[in-house]
C-alpha cells in the first residue's frame, strides 16, 4: 500500500473541524491523519487531542499558500490530501486513491466530483456543478491523461476541479505543491503549472467529497473583497487574448451567485 497522509488545514475554531475529522477517522482504507494550523488555540489543541492527532502549529501570518505548504511538508506519506476543515471525505476516498496510484503509478493528481452542502441541506445538481462536471470530462480518459494538451483542456474556461478532493503525489509535483501568486486561484494556477509536468492527472467521477459553503469559507470573502475576480481575470490572461477574456468574466459573474 502505498503512503497516504490527509493534512487538515485548521484555521481558528470552525464548528466543522470534527465532523472533517470523524469522516477521516472512518475511511475503509486507512491513512494517517494530521492536523495542522498557523491559528493555534485551545479548541484545535483540546481537538486534536482527543482524536489522537499530531498537531504542527506554522508559525507566521495565516496564508493559505504558506498553510497548504505548511501541511505537505509535515505530511509522512508520499501521496497527500490536504483536507479542508469544512469539508467531509466518503469512507472510500481513501480506497479509491490506492486504486489509483496502483493502477497508474504515473499519476501526479488525484481528483473527485463533489456534493454541495449549503446552509446545511445537500443540493441539487445546478449549471454550475454541471459545466465543472462537463469541463473535467477530458481528464476521465486515463489513457491520454498525461498528456499536457488533455491535462489542460479542463482549465481553459476556469477551474472545474474541486481543491479538497485533490490528492497529490509529492515525488511527482515536487515541493513546495503550491507556488502562486493569487489567493484565490492558486489552485487552478497549481493545476496548470503541473499539467505542464510529467504526470497523469487522474479524475474519478463519484462525489467523494462533502463540500461545504457558508458564510465564513474563503471563497465567499474572496468575492466579497472581489479577490476572486482579479485572480481569475489574470489566470484567463495568460490563456486567451483580452477580448475573450471580458467576455468569459460577464459570463463568469453569474458564478458567484451561487454563494450569495
Amino acid at each position: 500500500m502505498i503512503s497516504h497522509t490527509f493534512a487538515v488545514c485548521a484555521y481558528k475554531d470552525s464548528p466543522y473541524l470534527e465532523e472533517c475529522i470523524r469522516s477521516l477517522k472512518g475511511q475503509s482504507v486507512q491513512s494517517e491523519i494530521i492536523l495542522c494550523t498557523s491559528t493555534p488555540s485551545p479548541f484545535i489543541q483540546e481537538t486534536a487531542s482527543r482524536y489522537d492527532l499530531p498537531l504542527y502549529v506554522r508559525e507566521g501570518k495565516s496564508d493559505i499558500q504558506e498553510d497548504w505548504n505548511f501541511a505537505v511538508e509535515k505530511a509522512a506519506g508520499r501521496l497527500v490530501t490536504i483536507a479542508h476543515q469544512d469539508d467531509c471525505y466518503h469512507r472510500d476516498y481513501g480506497k479509491y486513491v490506492q486504486q489509483c496510484w496502483n493502477r497508474y503509478p504515473d499519476t501526479s493528481v488525484f481528483t473527485t466530483d463533489c456534493a454541495i452542502v449549503k446552509n446545511g441541506q445537500m443540493q441539487k445538481l445546478g449549471m454550475v456543478p454541471f459545466v465543472k462536471h462537463v469541463l473535467r470530462m477530458p481528464l476521465r480518459f486515463y489513457g491520454l491523461a498525461d498528456r499536457t494538451w488533455l491535462k489542460r483542456l479542463p482549465f481553459l474556461f476556469g477551474n472545474p476541479v474541486i481543491c479538497p478532493s485533490c490528492t497529490y503525489d509529492r515525488e511527482k509535483t515536487g515541493e513546495p505543491v503550491f507556488d502562486s501568486p493569487y489567493k484565490f486561484a492558486l489552485d487552478w494556477d497549481t493545476m496548470w503549472k503541473l499539467a505542464g509536468r510529467p504526470g497523469r492527472f487522474i479524475c474519478v467521477e463519484r462525489p467523494l467529497i462533502r463540500y461545504r459553503i457558508h458564510e465564513e469559507a474563503t471563497t465567499k470573502a474572496c468575492i466579497v473583497n472581489h479577490q476572486r475576480a482579479a485572480d481569475e481575470a489574470a489566470m484567463f490572461g495568460k490563456i486567451w487574448p483580452k477580448p475573450v477574456v471580458k467576455l468569459i468574466m460577464r459570463f463568469y459573474g453569474l458564478a458567484y451567485r451561487a454563494y450569495e
